[in-house]
């Protein structure tokens, strides 16, 4: 495993940041372009490094990459070590995951996951807050990445608190959204999600549904039958936010996506069980070569 380290810290412009090295195989960009968190968008695509910009776990924070390591404007030292190394599985041996995806299912499956550990390679499974990740993957129901964000921030915007330095907003809590109502909701132009955010909302806010237990719990298809409790959560939805959103790395989201990169690569589709924790890094692998490498092949 890399051993990732603090090379600096301090103040730039009066804007708080701390330098990493020792980040190996991390990616900034494939990370925050994998389609797996919906709050950052691209700031600095210079053929030296490359930045995105948003807002996480209440903070706005700017993450960038460049051939010496990585940055992260806005976070102290202190903040760093208590909250980003975590969010960004800094603290994860991803190499040992490589080796767990690259050999676990036959020769013939395994040559396909090895193919894919390399397309997607620098991807981390970023750990975000489970109401937030949980609601915008309602929201992603049937829907396109561009009009997930714009929904997003229209949300965070009206009903969210101001981050600490003013430049963004937090993501409503779930009473916030439980008290605008389904009707607000809908004037948000999130359509028929409308009435599955509301319900999530309520069931959350009431006590009804308790986001800390599902993240405790260690059998997956008892986390899975809590979320699926939620009006429109079925297991795609479920499975993406439990992967994002409460740490369930064994989650194993099956989309179109999916279907097409097991069409095109497998005999059968693979049991997600045979990679057990590191299933949800496999199914990453696997869409980012899909998705971003394959597509228009």
């Amino acid at each position: 495993m890399d051993k990732v380290y603090i090379i600096d810290a301090g103040n730039l412009s009066g804007v708080p940041y701390v330098r990493l090295g020792g980040t190996g195989n991390f990616s900034v960009f494939k990370t925050f372009d994998c389609g797996q968190c919906f709050r950052f968008d691209p700031t600095d695509t210079s053929v030296s490094s490359y930045s995105v910009s948003g807002v996480a776990l209440g903070h706005h924070v700017t993450f960038t990459e460049d051939r010496d390591g990585v940055t992260i404007l806005g976070s102290t030292e202190e903040e760093y070590k208590r909250i980003w190394e975590r969010y960004l599985s800094l603290d994860t041996d991803y190499g040992e995951i490589d080796r767990i995806v690259t050999t676990a299912l036959d020769d013939e499956g395994c040559a396909v996951m090895t193919r894919a550990a390399e397309a997607g390679r620098g991807i981390r499974i970023l750990r975000q807050d489970p109401w937030e990740a949980l609601c915008s993957f309602i929201i992603s129901q049937n829907n396109n990445i561009p009009r997930i964000k714009k929904i997003i921030f229209s949300l965070s915007e009206k009903f969210g608190e101001k981050t600490e330095d003013g430049r963004g907003f937090a993501f409503p809590t779930a009473r916030a959204l439980a008290d605008a109502g389904e009707e607000e909701l809908f004037a948000m132009k999130t359509g028929f999600r409308a009435k599955y955010i509301y319900d999530a909302a309520r069931r959350v806010a009431d006590g009804e549904l308790d986001l800390d237990a599902i993240v405790r719990m260690e059998n997956y298809a008892d986390a899975e039958g809590e979320l699926m409790k939620i009006k429109g959560v079925g297991p795609k939805v479920a499975a993406c936010a439990l992967l994002f959103g409460f740490g369930k790395t064994e989650a194993y989201p099956v989309d179109t996506w999916m279907k097409k990169v097991t069409a095109r690569h497998f005999k059968s589709a693979p049991d997600p069980k045979k990679f057990g924790k590191a299933a949800g890094i496999a199914q990453q692998y696997l869409f980012y070569m899909e998705r971003y490498i394959n597509e228009g092949k």
